[in-house]
């Protein structure tokens, strides 16, 4: 308002002279001077109203609202550890497909979904958010947390909620859309890796929570993107693999030591996680500029293609089918379809009839099925594409904007509001089976957090919560 305040007072003395009587040229003056500071003060609102959203979607951290709980003071022994016939341990999933395994989903909903246990600690603190999705295997489930100083770590029973073991780290981080992790942890047999907002990557004892090695992305050059560290690692062979930007856009770490293997390439770092081209096994890095193909054992470029958006927002997982590679961003991006042979990449397609800025599609049957959209609101498209040629199948703004999982031939969508419905995952038309209003109540801020599939399990996370629904048509 100091702005404002500086408007009116150089059209006073403009305008506005000592005079004995008001005669028709001091009137016509003073509703010229009313007019132009109507006009002042609008703009001066409309600038300062568009600098607080831009802050607020930017910069600022949600603040946590609704039931926060104290961290359990006990925890339960974690004895031993099992894995399950659909475990969803990673972000990429059992086959980096970002598929679930799980046959025989629930599809009448009509009566809500059971739910089987809820957690609302993850965040300690108003100022704490975290986005990362849980992981699980078998009996337990990890999830990152955040309190005023720390990365936190939890390991729950996957079954009952029940807490196994927290850990922690000290961890200075900024705080635009929260200082928790955004990345998704990756379970391999007895140890769980975990990667920071900051760069913190970690390796812990599965069992027990202690932590096995430590690294920082800082340590090899990394630079930490605009909105944090959120590319999930991934596990693959002996090796565990971030993407750090800077002067390590791709780091390779032994997985039982934490001993670096290589580094490759320099420049900004995207949000995207890495993945794994099944065709090759090599490694695809979706950086803040490009989509490459890396050699996984030496960290040799193997191709690129340049693929530059705004902000550097590259945030959705590449995927592959066959020798078909798709990666999809928004801000007016679109998406792309590579044909990789003998390392050259060919471009099959390009089109904006879906922009994914920050929701992960999946390819099933030959067939895209994503959001399209800004993910802050709840106005989107989903979109059904045919990969071989990009082909609009259908598209509908039924479904909000937000988030999905797919399992047993259905797509489990959770838009930014909280709610959920069950989508038949066919190119013919779109077709909603099933919806579950509210399934994550008391939502004030977007619901960014994908929805994790497992084990006959639905797992949802809002910020400090988790709730699991049970999903299995078996049970209903």
């Amino acid at each position: 308002m100091i702005l404002f305040s500086l408007i009116c007072a150089h059209y006073r003395n403009l305008f506005i002279k000592p005079a004995k009587a008001a005669g028709p040229d001091l009137v016509m003056k003073k509703k010229t001077v009313k007019i132009i500071l109507i006009v002042a003060g609008a703009i001066v609102l409309f600038v300062a109203g568009s600098g607080i959203y831009i802050y607020n979607f930017t910069q600022k951290s949600e603040k946590i609202s609704g039931k926060q709980e104290s961290v359990p003071l006990k925890s339960i022994t974690l004895d031993i550890i099992t894995k399950g016939s659909s475990d969803q341990s990673s972000w990429q999933g059992q086959n980096f497909d970002k598929k679930s395994s799980f046959t025989g989903i629930a599809k009448d909903w009509s009566k809500g979904l059971k739910k089987v246990w809820e957690v609302n600690y993850l965040c300690q603190g108003k100022q704490s958010a975290t986005w990362s999705a849980p992981v699980v295997q078998g009996n337990v489930l990890v999830v990152p947390g955040r309190d005023d100083k720390n990365d936190l770590v939890f390991c729950l029973n996957a079954v009952t909620g029940e807490l196994f073991w927290k850990g922690s780290y000290e961890a200075r981080t900024n705080d635009n859309h929260g200082p928790g992790a955004r990345a998704t942890p990756f379970i391999d047999e007895e140890r769980v890796y975990t990667y920071g907002r900051g760069g913190d990557l970690v390796c812990w004892n599965l069992m027990d929570g202690r932590v096995l090695w430590h690294n920082k992305a800082a340590g090899i050059g990394g630079t930490e993107p605009d909105w944090g560290y959120s590319s999930s690692p991934l596990v693959f062979g002996n090796k565990v693999l971030i993407q750090a930007g800077g002067k390590a856009l791709a780091a390779a770490y032994d997985k039982i030591t934490g001993e670096l293997l290589w580094t490759s390439g320099n420049g900004p770092g995207g949000y995207a996680p890495l993945n794994v081209f099944v065709a090759d096994s090599s490694l695809l890095l979706f950086s803040g500029e490009a989509l490459s193909g890396l050699n996984m054992e030496t960290g040799a470029l193997n191709w690129t293609l340049p693929w530059v958006v705004d902000y550097m927002v590259n945030a959705a997982t590449p995927l592959s089918q066959g020798n078909i590679v798709f990666v999809t961003s928004g801000y007016g991006k679109g998406s792309m379809a590579v044909s990789i042979e003998n390392n050259k990449p060919a471009v099959l397609w390009q089109s904006k009839a879906l922009e994914g800025q920050q929701t992960d599609p999946v390819i099933a049957d030959g067939y895209v099925y994503g959001y399209s959209g800004n993910s802050s609101s709840n106005k989107g498209d989903l979109v059904c594409l045919r990969l071989s040629d990009g082909k609009v199948m259908w598209k509908t703004r039924e479904a909000g904007m937000g988030t999905l999982a797919y399992a047993d031939g259905f797509l489990v969508c959770l838009d930014v509001k909280g709610n959920l419905c069950l989508v038949e995952a066919s190119p013919e038309k779109f077709k909603k089976t099933a919806e579950f209003k509210k399934a994550i109540p008391g939502v004030k801020h977007p619901a960014w957090t994908a929805p994790v599939i497992a084990n006959g399990k639905l797992y949802l996370r809002y910020l400090q919560s988790i709730v699991c629904y049970d999903i299995d048509e078996r049970n209903y």
